[in-house]
């Protein structure tokens, strides 16, 4: 069966997580770790230079709903189990379903970091991209100066592939930044 038409589980359980699509109303949850990471999100992320408010990140998670039932783009929340609370963001982006290969990408509530949380997260959905839908290449790109950043595929044996130089704007636009490129591959 192609990859694309392959059903997406409820969830996907870690020890202490599980990942689930994002659902609509899940903006308040969105919302509220934005505001309190942006200072953080703010030096690599774009979407954290706009002021946050609730109906912007109940839009964005519809539209990023959308994208899944299309398999456009899978966006999935990240949850702690014990409480259900809410952690994170993470997805499989840039899909290219003939390959099949995807990008994943990641964030991360300020209150819950340096706890091994989005390494537990990426390790899963690393398995999960290769065992449930088949992919024959899973990369992380990030900018070369966010160590947080690069040090989950570092942990987790990704390829540092190659630097891309002068590939992208920063967050806020004012300076060109280089990109790294890790992934893992099947043989």
């Amino acid at each position: 069966m192609k990859a694309i038409l392959m059903d997406f589980p409820e969830k996907i359980e870690t020890p202490r997580l599980y990942l689930r699509p994002c659902q609509p109303g899940d903006g308040k949850d969105v919302y509220e770790a934005i505001v309190r990471s942006q200072n953080e999100l703010k030096q690599w992320l774009p979407f954290a230079h706009q002021e946050p408010s609730l109906e912007t990140s109940e839009q964005n998670v519809l539209k990023a709903f959308s994208d899944f039932i299309l398999k456009e783009d899978i966006r999935l929340h990240i949850y702690r189990k014990e409480d259900d609370q809410f952690i994170g963001s993470t997805g499989l982006h840039r899909i290219n379903w003939d390959i099949p290969k995807f990008e994943i990408g990641y964030w991360i509530d300020t209150m819950h970091s340096k706890k091994g949380y989005i390494t537990e997260a990426i390790e899963k959905l690393t398995q999960f991209a290769f065992h449930h839908y088949g992919a024959k290449r899973v990369e992380i790109r990030c900018d070369p100066n966010n160590l947080a950043s690069k040090r989950i595929p570092e942990k987790l044996k990704y390829t540092l592939e190659g630097t891309l130089h002068n590939d992208c704007l920063s967050a806020d636009g004012k300076e060109l930044r280089d990109t790294y490129i890790y992934a893992k591959t099947t043989n």
